[in-house]
């Protein structure tokens, strides 16, 4: 099984040494991501191209799931690679590729190649399509917008049937650009934000401030993690939480209402800053747009950003609500952000959307600054590859596993619904419901309480979660498929 993994454009035109290590870094991701498939893959390939060499082809559907997640890929190419013996035989597989597919359709052969033959690139198309049209019932060539497309590589004496192109995100590869910490709240926009500068390049470390409430870090825990599995490209990197519940205590009783919004910010600058130090984050990632809510005018923002002397990034400062949502669509961090816990703790009745910096540092003078250095000095910080694994040791009570159901279970398949529609669960004997883990508590009322049910989420960490939630909101008859 072989794929030919193209650049993204704006790679192939940097200088020598700066192309070689963004390719260098992008083989080694590639690596790093395949490898959890087939520990013997091959990568190869420097310049033009990257060839991904491994002999289990089972593994196709999962290989082009994972190189269409890594950034620095503009797109790539299943091939079947077999030997130049004549355009004759060249025919012959092509036949073979897309004899069925071009019967009764307008289609045209694009011949690429490199070396030293005996005919033209042109000579072989015509000698080519002329024998597919004879043979496989196409109804007419037509080189400009055919309806199928035969795309051959013939290189030196080895030629590549091109029989799937698929798109890459494109981006730099991520690692190739300084670390940032992205502060993460679990929504569309802070999840896209993140989903951006790892397209980037650069390697996106998560930290999330907990105003109060295991649920909403829990889910901030569960999309960070997703978004690391998916796009992360297996790098390790790391997730912050810091306690903010005594600072958000703070803020409501020595603030006035107005400055709330604006104050907290700058305290989870301040502490973003410091934490950044720790994770080798060259700047800091937020999720704001202009004007979005009353803390994100120009000029809120200015007073927010004069707390820290560290870059800011705001990937989304001018872009519209629903191109951030219908980003989270794509990516696949809308259903996370869409039943996000929501914590609410600083609620300014009249905030200001034109804050003064003597109004803000008198009402700052009022805080004590020890708070905001405990949760500084209390943060934890954990690896991303930990993480769900972190939250699981809240949850160890006793709740049943089982491997084999024998009774009159129903399996509760709580997997994102990308991962369910791609690897479906199929239980033998026992009916199988999908419901996201999402919207397990509002599907829960629904069913059948006299029924066991079984989550399954595939390695048992997400079920064991959700299981101790819902037990913990007095739901019973239920435990965790673990097969």
């Amino acid at each position: 099984m072989k794929f030919i993994v193209k650049f993204f454009a704006e790679i192939t035109i940097k200088s020598s040494p700066v192309r070689k290590a963004f390719v260098k870094q992008l083989r080694h991701n590639i690596r790093l991501v395949l490898k959890k498939y087939d520990n013997d893959v091959k990568v190869s390939g420097n310049w033009d191209f990257l060839e991904v060499f491994s002999e289990k082809e089972e593994l196709r559907d999962e290989f082009v799931e994972s190189l269409a997640n890594i950034a620095g890929i503009a797109h790539f190419q299943y091939v079947r690679e077999f030997p130049l013996v004549s355009l004759d035989d060249i025919v012959e597989q092509a036949v073979v590729t897309y004899g069925e597919s071009i019967k009764g359709a307008v289609f045209a052969v694009r011949v690429k190649r490199v070396g030293h033959h005996d005919f033209t690139s042109v000579e072989a198309e015509r000698h080519i399509g002329g024998s597919l049209m004879a043979r496989c019932g196409a109804l007419a060539v037509r080189l400009k917008n055919p309806e199928v497309l035969v795309p051959i590589d013939i290189r030196d004496n080895r030629v590549w049937m091109i029989e799937q192109r698929v798109a890459g995100l494109g981006g730099y590869p991520l690692g190739s650009q300084d670390p940032v910490l992205s502060l993460m709240s679990g929504g569309y926009d802070s999840t896209v934000s993140s989903f951006l500068t790892m397209s980037r390049g650069l390697k996106t470390h998560f930290c999330f401030f907990n105003l109060g409430g295991d649920a909403h870090e829990i889910g901030v825990k569960q999309v960070s993690n997703f978004i690391w599995e998916k796009y992360g490209s297996a790098l390790n990197v790391k997730f912050v939480t810091v306690p903010f519940e005594a600072v958000v205590g703070e803020i409501i009783t020595k603030v006035d209402n107005a400055e709330m919004g604006v104050i907290l910010k700058r305290m989870m600058l301040r502490a973003a800053s410091e934490v950044m130090e720790q994770v080798g984050a060259k700047a800091l990632v937020t999720g704001e747009s202009v004007a979005q809510v009353s803390s994100q005018t120009l000029t809120n923002l200015k007073i927010i950003d004069q707390v820290t002397d560290e870059l800011v990034m705001r990937p989304l400062i001018t872009t519209n609500k629903q191109v951030i949502i219908d980003k989270a669509v794509e990516i696949g961090t809308a259903p996370f952000a869409a039943s996000m816990p929501e914590f609410c703790g600083v609620i300014s009745v009249k905030p200001t959307t034109r804050a003064k910096m003597h109004k803000v540092e008198r009402q700052e003078a009022n805080f004590d600054f020890a708070v905001l250095e405990q949760a500084i000095a209390d943060a934890k910080i954990i690896s991303i590859q930990n993480v769900m694994d972190d939250v699981a040791k809240q949850y160890t009570g006793d709740i049943p596993v089982v491997r084999m159901p024998v009774g009159n279970e129903v399996i509760i398949d709580i997997r994102h619904p990308d991962e369910a529609a791609n690897r479906p669960l199929k239980v033998s004997g026992r009916p199988v419901k999908a419901i996201p883990f999402f919207a397990l508590e509002s599907s829960w009322s629904q069913l059948d309480s006299a029924v066991p049910h079984l989550l399954y989420c595939g390695k048992g960490v997400m079920s064991r979660i959700h299981a101790s939630y819902l037990l913990g909101k007095g739901h019973q008859n239920l435990g965790i498929y673990l097969p």
